[in-house]
């Protein structure tokens, strides 16, 4: 929850390769106050069977930037485990990967007051990302 003179941060994972919502991926949060100053790892969570991670910490006063680091690449890993029990499964050729980006990072500014819903769109070659609400 975001107060005057805090920010808050919220986030989602929808796996559009599957068309739903991507069930445990590690979630990592850090913050810092000022576009130079060093990063302070926050805490992390997990995205629930919604994608979503609810437990994020909160952000310390003074916030300016934020961090939020996916952990994609076991949640690919994990995700083509699972189909190769059924079919061979299908790699990048060329280097044999199950995923193209084994993590992503998402680096956004706030100010106090505001919070910052930002849902992460995911496929093992591609995602994107928006300020939802």
């Amino acid at each position: 929850m975001s107060t005057s003179t805090t920010a808050s941060v919220s986030t989602h994972i929808l796996d559009t390769s599957a068309g739903r919502p991507a069930e445990g991926v590690a979630v990592q949060l850090a913050a810092r106050s000022g576009q130079h100053a060093d990063w302070q790892t926050l805490g992390g969570s997990a995205t629930d069977a919604d994608g979503r991670c609810k437990d994020l910490p909160a952000l310390p006063e003074g916030t300016t930037h934020v961090r939020l680091d996916f952990d994609t690449e076991t949640y690919f890993a994990k995700k083509q485990a699972a189909a190769q029990q059924d079919a061979p499964a299908l790699r990048d050729s060329e280097n044999g990967r199950p995923v193209f980006f084994p993590e992503v990072t998402i680096t956004f500014a706030v100010v106090p007051g505001e919070h910052y819903h930002v849902p992460l769109l995911l496929n093992p070659f591609g995602y994107s990302v928006y300020r939802g609400s």
